[in-house]
């Protein structure tokens, strides 16, 4: 039953409150600034309210004071995902305030994010006397101590840089961490993270109501206040409970997306202005083909629904 309330509370919480939010974002107004350089369907969301991830964090919060015990694994998700909505908030902000599609410089918000990411590395090395990971189809491996910390801060910013790039389709971002949340609820449950296992649901939960607002056509975006907290709330529970590796395999579209911008880049800057896809992110890529939004956003969740697929398949063949 709890695990039930886990999903269920949340996801009606923001049921309740989301339309009045979207309501007090428009009177604030808070409008998404678009890329000049983006697909020209996008420029008719010019306006539409950003920062809905406030509602995430929202459904989140209540969710965990009303059914979780606030314990060290508990707070330390808290802060981190706080931690990293702060920096999407400020973000999103100046970008409203400067009225450009940039808020923070890139710098600016990689320091905070890196700061966050060896915080939580030191908590993990002060708490544990071993240094093991997960690793799927294979088992338990112990690392090296400072392999162990760098790969900690770099599962932090990767992941909450992941689905910040992910988060550029009506219902995308949201519908993929539902899936991965979802995913990793299974997971940690497996494992005896117990508590885990209920805040990934509870991350579910959220990310689904959200969804109901954020699906084709939007009435509302998560903003980097969204993307950047969920990404550091899935960091977060894969580090506490040894699996990052399983997170680039059950996230494997966060993971996609991130290569297709880092080939992207990579290929301008040595052929002196080529590209490889159309336009980075690679759902971009799609949609400049001629693919419907929607249809896009339905593969890439079938897709992400697959790399869930392989990755339980990776704990339980070990």
């Amino acid at each position: 039953m709890e695990q039930v309330l886990a999903v269920v509370i949340p996801f009606v919480i923001i049921m309740l409150t989301g339309q009045p939010a979207i309501k007090f974002l428009k009177k604030l107004n808070f409008g998404q600034q678009i890329r000049a350089e983006g697909p020209e369907s996008h420029q008719t969301k010019a306006g539409i309210p950003t920062m809905g991830g406030l509602i995430i964090l929202f459904g989140v919060i209540i969710s965990v004071l009303f059914l979780l015990n606030l314990n060290q694994n508990i707070l330390l998700l808290l802060i981190i995902t706080l931690g990293m909505g702060l920096i999407g908030f400020l973000d999103d902000f100046l970008k409203i305030r400067l009225q450009r599609s940039m808020g923070l410089s890139a710098k600016e918000k990689l320091s905070g994010q890196l700061l966050l990411g060896i915080l939580l590395a030191t908590v993990t090395l002060v708490k544990y006397n071993s240094y093991q990971i997960l690793i799927p189809f294979q088992g338990v491996i112990n690392i090296n101590p400072v392999l162990f910390f760098l790969m900690i801060v770099f599962t932090v910013v990767g992941t909450a840089n992941a689905v910040n790039l992910t988060d550029g389709l009506d219902g995308l971002a949201g519908g993929v961490t539902a899936i991965t949340a979802g995913s990793f609820a299974l997971l940690t449950a497996l494992l005896g993270f117990i508590e885990l296992s209920d805040f990934s649901l509870i991350l579910a939960g959220s990310c689904l109501g959200f969804v109901w607002y954020n699906s084709h056509p939007a009435q509302v975006f998560m903003g980097d206040v969204g993307s950047l907290a969920l990404g550091g709330a899935l960091a977060t529970i894969s580090v506490i409970s040894g699996t990052e590796v399983f997170l680039f395999l059950i996230g494997g579209v966060f993971v996609i997306e991130t290569i297709s911008v880092m080939i992207q880049v990579s290929y301008f800057r040595l052929t002196g202005g080529k590209r490889v896809f159309r336009m980075t992110p690679i759902h971009h890529h799609y949609e400049l083909k001629g693919m419907q939004e929607s249809k896009v956003v339905a593969r890439f969740l079938l897709i992400s629904l697959i790399f869930s697929a392989i990755g339980l398949a990776g704990f339980y063949l070990i």
